[in-house]
């Protein structure tokens, strides 16, 4: 019955001619029921898919890496003969938390955090059983960084990718999964099949109270195994033989509201592209760039945005000063960061841009003393992260203000809160700047004696 499926979808020549185009530049795989067929294999022409379902064809695979002759490979070539035959690689995100529904708010989550991160070249499909595969095409990469071509960073490029986006999602995942079990953790126990010591951890409230928070590592799979020289994914418009679903392309703005009926072979139309390759080149560098860069710290981009969101809003309560406000009024805890830092540098470059701004800095001031504050860093950030930051400032439309002292995730959770007096009268380490600069500006000027007073 399944093999009927198989050969009455595979005719088709809308899916002979997507499953070829996706095959172009790629190691393919065949498989036939229980087993594959011999590596490496390639797809040139829409016919040979219909004469392989003929020979009870089941599913198709591919690599993610592009190669200039895939033919060429074998399992015992050395990294730097697969680096030279390699042309490429397309990062796919295989989204797997073991309950379609639950695969489905992560996929939902990791498109965002792929947005958050302003790449635009995002594609995704359901994976035939469980999970979805995001893409992202190797032309929307750089073709170097820092001098070393992207295309030789394979494996571990996408695999610092996956472990960046993992830590940009787990929180709100978290939050979005509770919700939808409505608190209830015995659910989520149930239908992972999980012990509940597995999935619940505790934080402390600001009363000392315990909470329980949602543990979703045990069960969130962005895969890293997948992220492995010559590992195959399951290519789009093919059969899945467990589920006998497609692997169809779906609508990334859309995707919580795919439904596994959408991938029954006789309901699959070509609608949505996969790994569309006319995009725009270097679209996804901030990304490359973040993962490389990436240090887990405690505010994830929900909470950023947020954090921005408000600082914008209430931007009308700050006038920057008619003259730049010197070092010798800034708080206590702007003077520590100055000192140089072992960690929390990235959120600092943050709250340093945002604060000497608003302090009547121009941005000339700013770079050269951010280059000198880096140098006393126990590990000095890439000199490109904090022009980057910089540019991305400029382009505001007005200037920021740094976070206020109650958030967290920034002078408390950077260890550098140390409050004075004045610190109990203000919300913001600005704030403490302008009046320390007002007081010193009234403050009587010590007028010099003359020689004959």
């Amino acid at each position: 019955m399944f093999l009927a499926k198989t050969l009455s979808f595979y005719k088709r020549k809308d899916i002979q001619e997507e499953i070829v185009k996706q095959a172009k530049d790629k190691e393919v795989a065949f498989r036939f029921g229980d087993f594959f067929g011999k590596r490496p294999e390639t797809l040139t022409y829409p016919n040979d898919v219909m004469e392989l379902a003929k020979q009870k064809l089941t599913s198709l695979h591919c690599s993610e890496e592009l190669w200039n002759s895939p033919l060429q490979l074998r399992t015992d070539m050395r990294k730097e003969e697969q680096d030279a035959l390699r042309k490429g690689w397309d990062l796919i995100l295989d989204i797997d938390c073991k309950l379609f529904e639950y695969s489905k708010i992560a996929a939902y989550y990791t498109i965002k955090a792929l947005k958050h991160n302003n790449v635009k070249s995002i594609t995704a499909k359901f994976s035939g059983n469980k999970g979805f595969h995001i893409a992202v095409p190797f032309e929307a990469f750089p073709e170097s960084i820092d001098g070393v071509p992207v295309k030789n960073m394979f494996p571990d490029a996408p695999r610092r990718i996956a472990e960046y986006i993992t830590f940009l999602i787990r929180e709100p995942l978290a939050k979005a999964l509770q919700k939808v079990e409505k608190n209830n953790f015995n659910n989520i126990v149930k239908r992972t099949g999980l012990k509940s010591s597995q999935i619940i951890r505790y934080e402390k409230n600001e009363f000392g109270d315990k909470i329980p928070k949602l543990n979703v590592d045990p069960f969130l799979e962005i895969d890293t195994l997948l992220i492995s020289s010559r590992h195959l994914y399951r290519m789009p418009y093919s059969f899945h033989e467990k589920s006998e679903l497609v692997s169809v392309p779906v609508d990334i703005n859309n995707i919580l509201k795919f439904k596994k009926e959408d991938a029954e072979p006789d309901k699959v139309k070509i609608k949505h592209a996969f790994l569309d390759r006319e995009v725009i080149s270097g679209d996804a560098a901030n990304l490359l760039k973040n993962a490389f860069d990436f240090k887990p710290s405690s505010v994830s981009f929900e909470e950023e945005e947020e954090i921005k969101k408000k600082f914008d809003d209430n931007q009308k309560t700050y006038a920057l000063p008619e003259k730049a406000i010197g070092e010798e009024n800034f708080p206590p805890c702007i003077k520590l960061i100055l000192n140089g830092l072992e960690d929390g540098r990235k959120r600092s470059v943050f709250v340093l841009i945002n604060f000497l701004a608003s302090c009547g800095w121009d941005y000339e001031m700013i770079e050269k003393r951010l280059f000198e504050w880096n140098e006393k860093n126990h590990e000095p950030l890439r000199q490109q992260y904090i022009l980057g930051q910089l540019r991305y400032a400029k382009q505001g439309k007005k200037v920021m203000p740094p976070p206020n002292c109650d958030n967290l995730g920034y002078y408390k959770g950077l260890t550098v809160c140390k409050p004075e007096d004045l610190c109990n009268q203000i919300k913001n380490p600005l704030q403490y700047a302008k009046r320390k600069d007002k007081a010193y500006q009234r403050k009587p000027k010590p007028v010099k004696k003359t020689k004959k007073e």
